[in-house]
């Protein structure tokens, strides 16, 4: 199986988890930054971080990129996201809204308050017509 394969596996035990703001347990609750940090730790592609504390709605008040930083500490940017990557959605003010892609546009995992983590479409509902930015953490 390839790394890839496994994040997608990975990430799809965290379905059905509720939303919690900073959470990261599986079953209990987790938000969408915590899913992404928990998802790429265990298969391995980035060690164990935790950007908290944040404020749930920094990203309207603020400025700041700090979901995107982490991001380009760990990865880069890439024009086509393949299965495994990771896309930011700018709500607000910032790209704050991470998700793992499956197959682009057509799938994507994520935890989305109210609804928990959840596979839904990368450009449809809420993230329809958002800037959306595409990342790996894979080698170029």
């Amino acid at each position: 199986m390839s790394t890839r394969d496994e994040v997608i596996d990975i990430a799809r035990t965290w379905l059905r988890t509720p939303y919690r703001h900073e959470g990261r347990v599986k079953g209990a609750g987790v938000d969408c930054a915590m899913l992404l940090c928990e998802v790429y730790h265990e298969a391995g592609l980035i060690p164990y971080i935790d950007p908290r504390p944040y404020p749930q709605d920094w990203a309207l008040h603020r400025s700041k990129e700090r979901y995107l930083g982490w991001v380009e500490k760990f990865g880069h940017e890439v024009a086509v996201p393949q299965r495994g990557d990771l896309a930011l959605y700018r709500f607000g003010r910032c790209y704050s809204h991470g998700v793992i892609v499956i197959d682009w546009p057509g799938e994507i995992i994520h935890s989305y308050r109210d609804l928990g983590v959840l596979l839904d479409r990368g450009d449809a509902g809420y993230l329809m017509d958002r800037q959306v930015r595409f990342f790996t953490l894979w080698e170029a």
